[in-house]
């Protein structure tokens, strides 16, 4: 019998995800750090710095350092500073970017409509919310231990 503790098949899910996503990066000549950076960012229009990245997405900062550098060279990103603070840059994503970025999200919705298929919008919900307080405990305690 497979066990039923979701945590037991994080690699199935990661797997499926890669699957996904892969295919755009191919397409596109883009790394998949490269390609998780413009999604975070255009999903998270209000988290648009490379330390919130870094922090949400638990990534290392020499990577998504690097992967910036990268997409800003490409034309696919660009950094805007607020009020003269040359110390925040925050990201925008550029027009040149905005196929690779609809094909992300249409690979991120097929991951989804496999993963959720069967069932009920009521049962999304409270996946939602439960994930919700899951993601509130680990940020917590991570917190707590950094």
């Amino acid at each position: 019998m497979i066990p039923t503790n979701p945590w037991e098949h994080q690699n199935a899910v990661k797997t499926l995800y890669s699957r996904c996503v892969g295919e755009i990066c191919v397409k596109h000549g883009i790394t998949r750090m490269e390609l998780d950076i413009l999604l975070f960012l255009a999903n998270n229009p209000c988290f648009d710095t490379a330390t919130d990245i870094v922090e949400i997405r638990y990534l290392s900062k020499s990577q998504v350092s690097s992967s910036i550098k990268l997409l800003e060279k490409q034309g696919w990103i660009r950094k805007e500073y607020a009020d003269k603070n040359r110390k925040t840059a925050h990201l925008k994503i550029c027009e040149a970017a905005a196929d690779i970025v609809e094909d992300g999200r249409a690979a991120q919705e097929k991951f989804l409509k496999i993963m959720l298929n069967g069932f009920s919008e009521e049962e999304k919900e409270s996946m939602k919310q439960y994930n919700a307080r899951l993601l509130d405990n680990l940020n917590s305690y991570m917190k707590e231990e950094m």
